[in-house]
């Protein structure tokens, strides 16, 4: 498996981790469908959350959430849409959180952006 892989996971499962201990209710994890995935999706209280996870080793190309373009953006929505199209959950609001993950050695620093777009 090459690194970004195995680094994607890792910050996946720290993500999932951390989410869960706020409450979060994990649905699905890595959502595919012909437009592309969605790392996690959750509920919080009554909103139904799809949420993007970035994962970095260092800053040399910017913060993880800056890689979240909004090409990236108007996928994800795309994607979310098939979703409740597909699953039609009972949840009549949703949104939009970011993961953003800094992992250097055994030290992460994690930051969630809650209504991220």
């Amino acid at each position: 498996m090459d690194k970004r892989k195995v680094l994607g996971n890792r910050g996946e499962e720290i993500a999932a981790k951390y989410l869960e201990e706020q409450g979060y209710k994990i649905l699905a994890r890595n959502y595919r469908c012909l437009l592309g995935e969605i790392d996690i999706i959750a509920c919080d209280n009554e909103d139904l959350v799809f949420i993007e996870v970035k994962t970095r080793t260092n800053l040399a190309f910017g913060l993880p959430q800056e890689s979240i373009t909004r090409s990236k953006q108007f996928r994800i929505r795309k994607i979310a849409l098939h979703y409740l199209a597909e699953k039609r959950p009972l949840y009549s609001k949703y949104r939009f959180d970011v993961v953003s993950i800094l992992l250097n050695n055994e030290e992460c620093q994690l930051e969630l952006f809650r209504n991220a777009f």
